[in-house]
């Protein structure tokens, strides 16, 4: 590749990056579309997903920037909709830009200070004043319109950041932000009138914020079909626009260009807003991969949020592998999607971690899962301190050491580890007292570790229902482990349940060497009991 191109990581102005010559997605088609529809819209997104340079992009069209669009879409369609519908093109109308991002929310001033450099810049033009948030903002409107005589346009970009910076963490600091939120929002409706166009971000639908429950005229195309691809990237786009980067990256993996094409999708494509809509890849994942010329995790640099850990901590009766494999939602749940700490499989969704997968249209059910392999084994990865005895900065290496172990068939040194990591297993959940409890929690951590395994050897974690508790391949062998606390059965036992439920019987014809182990753990391992497991081979 011998010209130099930019790529637009993390940039989320679209004046910079047309100025400046950064390589762009064409996404006009949509600033048009929804130009013509409606007036009001909410978009809600995963984090880094260019909700920011989208919500820029419509800046920049409503202030009539049209030296900006040359050469997309929307610079002969937008000549040719306002001739058919006989009005000017390229309007320049005023524009409130209310950006979350740029605000520390960790105190009722945290917020109140984002309202006050908002109110600041724009009452200074306009001669505005009020009394409070809501007065501010009606006045602040109707100033502009009579003061250009034109409708006004708003655009509000992560307008759920507050809430979700003081959700679980402190509730009554995120109840006093929806308080204050409300009176905000419900400005939108009272002065509709002056209001050309409104489009609102977000990462959530909170419903007790009033532009929810109070907006009747509020569109949501969050999971509209016609807007699936509307953030995020294509596969045509991918291969329209960033050809040059896939033939670099092949080059510097030593792959051709499917082979490339394939591990970009595996590692970064998935996500689905509409069963019938496109996939899309993460930008920022893949305008990274590009730029370092490396599969790495990037969406994974700022960590799992906190709220997202807690609030699976919350869940006390339900495993976390149904949790993450087996999640589902009906068909209204998933088009008024709301947080609940009770329910983390909302959350989940909202946020990135899972996407739509299938959808039963006579039950009307929607099944979830993880969109990729950056997601699934980051996200993983991010819960090991929180259900295992493994340290997040030695996540790496300890998985690495069990897949070494593994695939060397050094047995002993696994399972030394494997209790090493049970050790002192976090009982912040479960009392040590319910049995039930706490095997739930020995298959958490069994889940986690295994699952990791699986991006470098082949793993099934199934449930210790009538199928083995794991099984492992490598190249040459098969690993059946069966796993009991302490009380419930001795290693003999396990693998004797092994046989007897016929768990080796699917791999018999594979022509790989067998193994069955059987391992009892108990509570705050010691030396005592860390050796209680035996194998016993079947070849």
């Amino acid at each position: 590749m011998t010209d130099i191109r930019r790529l637009p990581i993390g940039l989320q102005s679209f004046e910079v990056l047309r100025n400046e010559g950064f390589v762009y997605v064409d996404k006009t088609e949509y600033i048009l579309k929804l130009a013509a529809e409606s007036r009001v819209f909410f978009l809600s997104r995963p984090r880094r997903f260019g909700k920011s340079l989208f919500l820029s992009t419509l800046k920049a069209y409503f202030l009539g920037k049209k030296e900006l669009f040359k050469g997309l879409y929307i610079e002969e369609a937008e000549q040719k909709r306002a001739e058919v519908e006989n009005r000017e093109a390229w309007i320049n109308y005023p524009v409130l830009h209310l950006d979350f991002n740029a605000g520390i929310y960790d105190s009722k001033e945290g917020l109140l200070n984002r309202f006050l450099s908002f109110f600041n810049e724009y009452e200074e033009i306009y001669k505005s004043t009020g009394l409070d948030i809501p007065d501010r903002f009606k006045n602040l409107i109707k100033k502009i319109y009579e003061t250009t005589g034109k409708q006004v346009v708003i655009l509000v970009d992560e307008y759920d950041k507050p809430l979700l910076e003081t959700m679980i963490i402190n509730e009554p600091l995120n109840e006093e932000y929806r308080r204050i939120l409300k009176g905000f929002y419900g400005v939108i409706k009272s002065c509709d009138e002056y209001i050309r166009f409104a489009f609102l971000t977000g990462v959530t639908k909170f419903s007790k914020v009033s532009i929810f429950s109070d907006l009747n005229n509020l569109r949501d195309i969050s999971l509209e079909k016609n807007y699936s691809g509307i953030c995020g990237i294509t596969e045509n786009e991918l291969k329209k626009v960033f050809k040059p980067e896939i033939e670099a990256l092949a080059e510097e993996r030593k792959l051709n260009y499917e082979e490339t094409l394939a591990l970009l999708k595996k590692r970064y494509d998935g996500y689905l807003f509409h069963p019938q809509g496109e996939n899309v890849y993460n930008p920022f994942s893949l305008l990274n991969a590009f730029t370092k010329k490396e599969i790495g995790s990037y969406w994974f640099a700022t960590g799992t949020p906190t709220f997202l850990v807690r609030t699976l901590q919350n869940q006390k009766e339900i495993c976390i592998r149904d949790i993450l494999e087996n999640a589902e939602m009906d068909e209204n749940s998933l088009q008024d999607y709301r947080p609940d700490i009770n329910n983390p499989v909302p959350i989940l969704f909202q946020s990135g971690y899972l996407t739509i997968k299938d959808y039963d249209e006579r039950l009307g059910l929607y099944k979830l899962g993880f969109p990729n392999d950056e997601v699934k084994y980051g996200f993983l990865d991010n819960l090991i301190p929180s259900y295992t005895s493994i340290a997040k900065d030695a996540s790496g290496l300890f998985i690495g050491n069990f897949i070494r172990d593994i695939e060397k068939g050094n047995t002993e040194s696994f399972m030394k580890r494997m209790y090493t990591a049970c050790a002192g297993l976090p009982y912040s959940l479960a009392s040590k007292e319910n049995v039930k409890m706490r095997e739930r929690d020995y298959q958490i951590a069994f889940y986690i570790i295994f699952t990791l395994m699986g991006q470098f050897v082949e793993t099934e974690v199934v449930s210790s229902k009538g199928r083995a508790d794991c099984v492992v391949h490598t190249d040459d062998t098969i690993y059946i482990f069966e796993f009991k606390l302490m009380g419930s059965g001795t290693p003999k036992e396990a693998i004797q349940q092994i046989k007897e439920k016929g768990y080796a019987e699917p791999y018999k014809m594979s022509g790989k060497k067998i193994v069955l182990i059987g391992a009892v753990f108990a509570d705050g391992i010691n030396e005592e009991t860390a050796d209680t497991w035996e194998s016993c081979d079947l070849s």
